[in-house]
């Protein structure tokens, strides 16, 4: 079995890259954030469902006792990355399509008078559906504000804004745009204090962090595979309590019981066996011999530090550089680098980066209301995200390939 863990607990950078079949192409990929590439093991997983009978699930059939053997594995393995129950994890097409799915059947109980609270740190997918749904029955939407002059969210902006009348607060344990993570166990206490529910988008944190539901406080969290190795789908997890207390809208003859309640259609069973590989290849990184669910402990313990080893060598480059602002500021933060160059716009450095064979995309990347507090409107930063397979000699070729004087 290789190891991929080193002298000190340090990750073997080159034996995780040789599992990346993407990574031979050559070029320095730093737009984990935006997605991250597929070790040869999920591509594996993948195609050996594909590859054995599949069929409606069930137990009479050999395709169906394949599809229900998927898709258990799969609620087993989710479960154990984000500490929840696997009878209470629930996937759809995307974290995007979850959250709209939640917060219209939890809007059939606001009104007017009630509020909701969002924030200026999150993705658009955490802000517009539950923006809308406030909106189409009657309800006040308030915002959370952070400082731009620090990147930081503190307990204390959320506290600020809440009320008698909160029914729900939706917030991100990490910007996708400036690698933020406010402190959310704290803000769970505040919510939870007005009576109110917490939804938590992990959808950038679980790329870093070990997630556990009950220590974050969240009272519904959802995260996307394909962020931290897998396959494109949404994962939806909460109290199992409150998910058999909603009743989302369904097809008459579909499953009532929880998850499937909330899963419409016919789950994608290749992807659920690759999200499946992805946890297992996670969790096999520092693996314990201890079950998965401390192995990927461990493993995010030691991803910590390789990733924040080369953050620092990062921003410690572009600090060094003239006319470059770095806009990811906040003590906690995950190895996601926002900055700009003077006299030249995000797309133009992008571009540049990418004829020199560095990834390092430009925009908002969705956060708008983050992007737009910064002072950097819709056209936002170049954004230098990590991922386990990140190199000393990509962090070299990118600060390189900048081509900006010292200051």
């Amino acid at each position: 079995m290789t190891s991929y863990i080193t002298t000190g607990d340090a990750l073997d950078v080159q034996a995780i890259r040789s599992c990346f079949p993407a990574l031979k192409a050559g070029t320095a990929r730093f737009d984990a954030p935006g997605g991250t590439q597929t070790p040869q093991q999920v591509i594996d997983a993948i195609s050996g469902a594909l590859s054995r009978p599949l069929a409606n699930r069930g137990g009479l059939t050999e395709g169906g006792r394949n599809a229900e053997e998927i898709v258990v594995g799969a609620r087993t393995a989710l479960a154990d990355l984000l500490g929840a129950e696997a009878g209470a994890v629930v996937f759809g097409r995307s974290a995007t399509q979850l959250v709209y799915d939640l917060s219209r059947t939890l809007a059939r109980s606001w009104g007017p008078g009630d509020e909701i609270v969002v924030s200026r740190l999150d993705h658009d997918s955490n802000v517009r559906p539950w923006v809308q749904a406030a909106e189409s029955a009657g309800a006040t939407v308030r915002w959370a504000d952070f400082d731009p002059a620090t990147g930081e969210l503190e307990a204390g902006h959320v506290e600020a804004v809440l009320s008698e009348r909160t029914r729900l607060v939706a917030l991100t344990a990490a910007s996708n745009l400036i690698g933020t993570c406010p402190d959310i166990p704290a803000v769970a206490e505040l919510v939870h204090r007005t009576g109110a529910l917490f939804h938590v988008d992990a959808v950038h944190y679980a790329s870093h962090m070990s997630v556990d539901l009950e220590s974050l406080g969240a009272d519904t969290l959802v995260c996307s595979p394909y962020k931290f190795l897998g396959p494109h789908l949404g994962v939806l997890t909460g109290r199992p309590e409150l998910l058999e207390s909603l009743r989302p809208d369904k097809l008459l003859p579909s499953s009532d019981a929880v998850p499937e309640r909330f899963e419409l259609g016919t789950l994608p069973y290749e992807l659920l066996a690759g999200a499946t590989a992805a946890v297992d290849f996670l969790a096999g990184l520092a693996s314990g011999g201890a079950g998965r669910r401390e192995d990927l402990r461990r493993t995010f313990t030691a991803l910590a530090g390789h990733e924040d080893r080369l953050r620092e060598r990062i921003e410690g480059g572009l600090a060094e550089l003239a006319g470059v602002t770095v806009y990811s500021r906040a003590a906690r933060r995950t190895p996601t680098t926002l900055f700009t160059v003077e006299g030249r716009t995000p797309a133009d450095v992008s571009r540049q980066l990418a004829e020199r064979e560095v990834d390092a995309p430009a925009g908002s990347f969705y956060a708008v209301e983050t992007s737009r507090r910064l002072g950097l409107g819709v056209e936002g930063g170049v954004r230098v995200g990590l991922a386990p397979y990140t190199s000393d000699d990509d962090v070299d070729r990118l600060l390189n390939a900048l081509d900006v004087p010292r200051s």
